[in-house]
């Protein structure tokens, strides 16, 4: 009976001994901490924390179930971010990737597993942040439309033939613009979703000043997610604007005076010149001799 007590007892130390060491090891390389995925028109960083010492970081990815690849830019890396921009081929995909710690390149180590940290899940098609667009306000002939002409974010991606992809080579028909627009002396808002680059507003005032706001909008996205940047506000012009809508009072009220001012000068001067010209002419017939009678 004491034999088998023995056996137990040393089986228990020995199971114990090779936990502790397990966990002394994994212990060399600290975890990474931090893991998040940032993403801004596709372009798609992988960040972490803390920066190494005596050891490096490994990336590997890989779509959810598919095998993992490295990128071969953050193979050993001591720096805590990778960029994946070019890695993530599937933009509908998701993803998640494992951030290794290793030693750093060229030092051996008896490890098999090293410790890792596994992010969450990622797309970009579903996750990347689209930027602010930019646009162009036409008003036509007749001052009864006016159109939006928006230009479609580029992105951080490329063609074939090198050129960059817009945000509308990547959605397609699923790429939508919001406008949101008022008059430019009012605080009311109206709203338009539209599926097309050039956007036209027929709801309008003839001649009134509108001011306008467009950003893209992903309807099959989650609800925070839909919406881009909000691009600049524009104003269309008023045509009808009246010059003490256009100015201020005290504006007015000073140019006003400038001009009154400007006027008395001139008129001030005048006088002058022509007292000295008097002046001149009478010194003149006082020097000439007197006529005989």
């Amino acid at each position: 009976m004491e034999n088998i007590g023995q056996r137990r007892l040393h089986m228990l130390l020995f199971i114990l001994l090779v936990f502790f060491m397990k966990a002394c090891v994994s212990d060399t390389f600290p975890k990474a901490q931090n893991v998040a995925w940032s993403s801004f028109n596709f372009k798609t960083m992988l960040t972490w924390s803390p920066k190494p010492t005596n050891y490096s970081y490994t990336v590997e990815f890989s779509e959810i179930s598919q095998d993992r690849e490295r990128s071969p830019h953050c193979i050993r890396t001591m720096e805590t971010e990778c960029d994946l921009t070019t890695e993530l081929k599937n933009l509908k995909s998701s993803y998640n990737a494992d951030i290794l710690s290793e030693p750093m390149l060229g030092v051996t180590s008896e490890m098999i597993e090293f410790p890792y940290t596994t992010s969450e899940r990622f797309s970009p098609y579903h996750d990347t942040v689209i930027g602010r667009p930019e646009f162009e306000i036409v008003i036509s002939s007749d001052k009864r439309i006016i159109t939006l002409f928006v230009k479609d974010v580029q992105t951080a991606l490329f063609k074939e033939s090198k050129e960059r992809l817009s945000i509308r080579d990547i959605f397609k028909d699923d790429l939508q613009y919001k406008v949101i627009y008022r008059k430019a002396k009012s605080t009311g808002k109206k709203e338009k979703i539209s599926k097309s680059s050039v956007i036209e507003l027929t709801d309008l005032d003839r001649g009134v000043s509108y001011c306008f706001t467009v950003q893209a909008y992903l309807a099959f996205r989650p609800q925070d997610k839909q919406l881009g940047e909000l691009s600049l506000i524009q104003c269309s012009q008023d045509e009808n604007t009246s010059i003490f809508e256009e100015y201020s009072m005290g504006v007015i009220i000073g140019t006003i005076l400038i001009i009154i001012l400007a006027v008395s000068a001139i008129i001030i001067i005048i006088v002058m010149c022509c007292r000295r010209k008097k002046r001149a002419q009478n010194k003149g017939k006082e020097g000439l001799p007197l006529n005989g009678v």
